[in-house]
């Protein structure tokens, strides 16, 4: 593993065992993530960016779920070969995550700075008057005014943005080398998402932390993200610098993905869609996922394509091959 990447994924297939069948919600997804890097995964609701997040904490529901294979380097290790002891000291500590709805995810019987607390009474030899003075620390850090006072109030006291402040706060709270930021601004308003983002920002720049950003915005993409991959149907169809994809996006689903998005230079009637849905992780189309939604289907789209390097992109997609890209 280079120095230069702190984490990486190899072949990561997470399933789901039910009665309705097998649920391939991840199938053979491979990237890495760089030390002060900030890399968006971008891609609708079901494409299996929320899962893949998870597999990577080890916090998928077994059962029903479990993760069949692939690798998950930190530091060396295969998080997947640690026992739960050491994965605990893992988690929250190196490697945090901010999930998506902070009020389901922040406890309402305790207050703010017991919950920031929490992880530094685990990972940490601080007393108590030290742990405190840390979470004082903490809110200042987040933007959150009278800390002192806050920390002894309790979640539904709290604004939604400042709430995923809290969220934030936590997990900063043992300097951890990577945050995994799930949907992190999707219940605020775009005053207050405009802040969270520029939050976040600034706190990798400043703690050379690294940020795996999971989201279906490709705005906030555009405006966070060094690196983005684009997932489908729990595959990586595309993966490229943030500037090489929107200037010249090359999968069919990330195209489509772009004309979707509002422009002030574009009429209001040229908006476009991508007809149908997600397939379901239980019900995958052979070949291409995305064949069925595609509308530059041709007969190879019937076997998996592989990732193959086009210029300064990587893409899944027979199109390349037929073209001679």
């Amino acid at each position: 593993m280079k120095s230069s990447v702190v984490l990486e994924v190899e072949g990561l297939k997470t399933y789901f065992y039910t009665e309705e069948g097998v649920g391939k919600a991840v199938d053979d997804v491979s990237f890495s993530l760089d030390s002060g890097e900030i890399l968006g995964i971008v891609g609708e609701s079901g494409c299996g960016k929320s899962v893949t997040s998870l597999s990577i904490m080890r916090l998928i529901p077994q059962p029903p779920g479990r993760i069949e294979g692939g690798r998950i380097l930190f530091k060396g290790d295969d998080l997947l070969d640690l026992p739960e002891s050491k994965m605990r000291k893992v988690r929250g500590n190196s490697i945090s995550m901010i999930f998506q709805e902070p009020m389901t995810s922040l406890n309402p019987v305790f207050t703010v700075g017991r919950q920031i607390a929490e992880s530094l009474e685990v990972h940490t030899h601080l007393s108590k008057k030290e742990i405190r003075a840390r979470c004082v620390e903490l809110l200042t850090l987040v933007g959150i005014p009278s800390p002192e006072r806050r920390l002894d109030e309790y979640p539904h006291q709290f604004s939604g943005g400042m709430r995923q402040r809290v969220m934030i706060a936590i997990a900063l709270a043992c300097d951890p080398e990577i945050v995994i930021a799930d949907e992190p601004t999707t219940a605020l308003d775009v005053t207050i998402q405009a802040q969270i983002l520029d939050l976040m920002r600034r706190l990798c720049s400043e703690l050379n932390m690294s940020i795996l950003l999971i989201t279906h915005d490709l705005a906030v993409i555009a405006e966070m993200a060094q690196r983005v991959i684009v997932m489908y149907a729990g595959k990586v169809v595309e993966e490229a610098s943030v500037t090489s994809l929107f200037k010249d996006p090359k999968h069919p689903y990330t195209q489509g993905l772009l004309r979707s998005i509002p422009r002030l230079d574009h009429d209001a009637e040229e908006l476009e869609s991508i007809e149908g849905l997600v397939p379901s992780p239980f019900n995958r189309p052979e070949g291409c996922g995305f064949k069925n939604r595609c509308p530059r289907r041709f007969e190879s789209c019937d076997v998996t394509p592989a990732l193959k390097a086009v210029n300064d992109s990587r893409v899944a997609c027979w199109l390349y091959e037929k073209e001679g890209s």
